[in-house]
């Protein structure tokens, strides 16, 4: 049997068909569109089941079924360079500028390490100890502290292990420094530190039972005769003194600047290094209470016998303000925990 269009079939019970069926007997297709194979039907339905195209309308792909936006994830990135193309940047900036703008003492004590140096004007250089100071306090140290009696004043206290290590034991305390650096750190540990020069006005003078010169801060201000005048006014009469000389025997007085071995930081100070013998021949008016070394640091006591200089009345004792926080400054008589 021929079928108009040229579609040809044959009857009968075995009929078959012979060929596909012509574009004629198909539904109408775009002439443009017949260059791409018809997809695969989904699944779950049936092929042919769906409704058929409208007369010369194109296919077109089947757009993706749109998910429900998820509320936005906070992307935490991990501490330290964030790298932007080719360029290293610092988060954040302002941190890595101070940083750069730090002398080499402020930035030794933030990193607990050294190279750091006393450089004197002919070169020489005098290494310092800040893995040490920066350490909490050691078998010396806690000797020298058991030493102590009564209310102590640590001169020139650095990053603050003398001062943290005696108020955990409950004892009064106070430390002192130029460094706005080393009094914060004092504060951190949870001692009690004021940013202020020896020589400026404190709390409590005439009325400390003990002042600390540790470290080889005997070198104070490059005049130990002064130092020690001070230290008296400080002390109450019969108070203790307790500094670590130098280990060699010497008596020097010299200008000197804080460096890392690469830079200097800020105008050149006065200095001493004193042994044990110079110390002892400087300290009039003292009376030694001992002498002794151990760990390889030597240390000398001394003993005031002169009456305080103090207008505050010398029988009272040496009080350290209330424990509330307070921001140090040069201004507030005690930097609080």
């Amino acid at each position: 049997m021929l079928r108009p269009g040229g579609g040809r079939r044959l009857l009968g019970p075995r009929s078959r068909r012979s060929r596909s069926r012509s574009a004629a007997g198909r539904a109408h297709v775009h002439a443009g569109d017949r260059r791409r194979p018809a997809g695969t039907a989904r699944r779950g339905r049936a092929a042919g089941t769906g409704a058929a195209p409208a007369p010369g309308r194109r296919h077109r792909r089947r757009r993706p079924r749109r998910r429900r936006p998820r509320p936005a994830r906070t992307v935490r990135r991990p501490a330290g360079p964030v790298r932007i193309g080719h360029r290293t940047m610092s988060a954040p900036p302002a941190t890595a500028l101070a940083w750069a703008s730090a002398d080499p003492y402020a930035a030794a004590l933030r990193a607990g390490r050294g190279p750091l140096f006393l450089r004197r004007s002919d070169g020489w250089l005098l290494p310092l100890e800040v893995e040490r100071w920066c350490a909490r306090a050691d078998r010396v140290d806690r000797d020298v502290l058991d030493r102590c009696e009564g209310t102590v004043l640590d001169v020139g206290c650095g990053p603050g292990r003398l001062v943290a290590e005696l108020a955990a034991r409950g004892r009064a305390v106070l430390g002192i420094d130029v460094s706005e650096a080393a009094v914060d750190h004092t504060v951190r540990l949870g001692g009690q530190a004021l940013r202020r020069s020896v020589f400026e006005p404190l709390p409590g003078e005439g009325r400390w039972d003990t002042v600390l010169l540790m470290d080889g801060n005997v070198g104070i201000g490059g005049d130990p005769r002064a130092l020690l005048g001070r230290a008296a006014e400080l002390l109450r009469p019969g108070g203790l003194l307790i500094a670590e000389t130098a280990p060699a025997d010497i008596d020097e007085r010299v200008h000197v600047r804080i460096t890392d071995a690469h830079t200097a930081a800020g105008a050149a100070f006065p200095w001493a290094r004193l042994g044990s013998r110079a110390l002892l021949r400087h300290a009039r008016g003292w009376e030694r209470a001992g002498q002794w070394t151990a760990g390889g640091r030597p240390f000398v006591a001394l003993r005031s016998r002169s009456t305080s200089s103090s207008a505050e009345p010398p029988k009272r004792t040496a009080l350290i303000s209330s424990q509330r926080a307070r921001k140090p400054s040069g201004e507030s008589p005690v930097a609080d925990r």
